[in-house]
């Protein structure tokens, strides 16, 4: 209808990761790597202080720190002083999340690593900085951690590999990285082996951590580009970045509308995400004069009401969606919100 938008949400699909967070799709292919070396990737999640799902969910969010102490672990524990180096040949550049869709849906290379800039720290880790730096001749590609894990070298060649790997995917074919910096300290003895698995030279003790190539590899267009998609996302991720403005309420009822029909809404998932213990959580909500669980209830009568409006889903599915264990509990919930049954309000608009 004319003055309403074509297409859009009601909030952010995920709540973006908190400061001193990533995503956990960095351990994405772990268990598999650790079952081939004969250990439990599971009890190693446990010894660091985490969940054996986050194993099985990349869209969970973990400690930076958590992740540079698992790497530097393994990296202890199976004897491989470039383990994070190895563990990232059998990942790729999707680690990243939803802005790598949109860096292969941009018209050039220049406007792919620009989406990296803009929203790796919205979507992925809020303390990484990714910059382009451009010269005479070389553009360089670099990340940093804002914030002191004390030794992470694992996680740094884990970063340099994918890199490497996302340059190569929009650079295409052809794509050579003229060399790699690192603040990274490896033995001497290795520089051999990661010379040879990133493609160039290595330079490692640096003040920063990049990748340069041709200054030309910027003005290429890209065979994935797709406008529709990049606008879309785009947009999308603009959003997201602007919700990190709004208070707590806000964030947390944004979690729970993306947590709800999911299946896995909680107290405790929803303070992991926010970065927060769920006594911290609880205690700032109780200072708004809030309760989780009344934002809960908000937003299931929200989605219940949007549900019902769509007449695309059956009764047993909404009420599977919003978390009640029959019909019956949600229809007496419904009534309460809104004085008429599901099946009224579904046939009254």
């Amino acid at each position: 209808m004319p003055g309403e938008p074509f297409f859009s949400i009601d909030g952010p699909l995920d709540v973006s990761p908190a400061s001193g967070q990533v995503r956990a799709a960095n351990f994405a292919g772990l268990a598999q790597l650790t079952r081939t070396l004969g250990r439990d990737a599971r009890g190693i999640m446990e010894r660091h202080g985490m969940e054996a799902r986050v194993l099985s969910d990349p869209e969970s969010h973990i400690g930076a720190q958590q992740l540079a102490d698992v790497f530097e672990y393994c990296s202890a524990a199976f004897d491989d002083s470039l383990f994070g180096l190895h563990f990232a040949q059998n990942q790729d550049p999707d680690v990243f999340g939803c802005i790598t869709a949109l860096a292969r849906a941009a018209p050039t290379v220049r406007e792919g690593l620009g989406a990296f800039v803009e929203y790796m720290p919205v979507v992925h880790s809020p303390d990484s900085e990714v910059l382009l730096i451009e010269d005479k001749e070389t553009a360089e590609f670099c990340w940093q951690v804002n914030t002191d894990l004390g030794i992470n070298d694992q996680a740094h060649y884990q970063a340099a590999m994918l890199n490497v790997k996302l340059l190569q995917m929009l650079g295409g074919p052809n794509f050579r990285p003229t060399w790699v910096s690192l603040s990274a300290e490896p033995r001497a003895a290795d520089l051999p082996e990661m010379e040879r698995l990133l493609g160039c030279r290595v330079h490692a003790r640096r003040n920063r951590n990049s990748i340069a190539f041709p200054l030309h590899t910027l003005d290429q267009p890209l065979p994935t580009s797709n406008r529709l998609l990049y606008r879309l996302l785009g947009g999308y991720l603009e959003r997201v970045r602007d919700t990190q403005k709004v208070g707590l309420a806000e964030k947390v009822a944004s979690y729970v509308r993306g947590a709800l029909p999911a299946g896995n809404c909680s107290v405790e998932r929803c303070a992991a995400k926010l970065g927060l213990s769920v006594r911290t959580l609880q205690s700032r909500l109780a200072e708004q004069g809030l309760r989780f669980s009344e934002l809960v209830e908000g937003q299931r009568e929200a989605i219940a009401r949007d549900f019902l409006r769509a007449s695309v889903l059956s009764l047993d599915e909404i009420t599977e969606r919003l978390g009640y264990g029959d019909q019956t509990s949600f229809g007496r919930a419904f009534k309460r919100w809104t004085g008429m049954t599901p099946q009224a309000f579904r046939i009254a608009v």
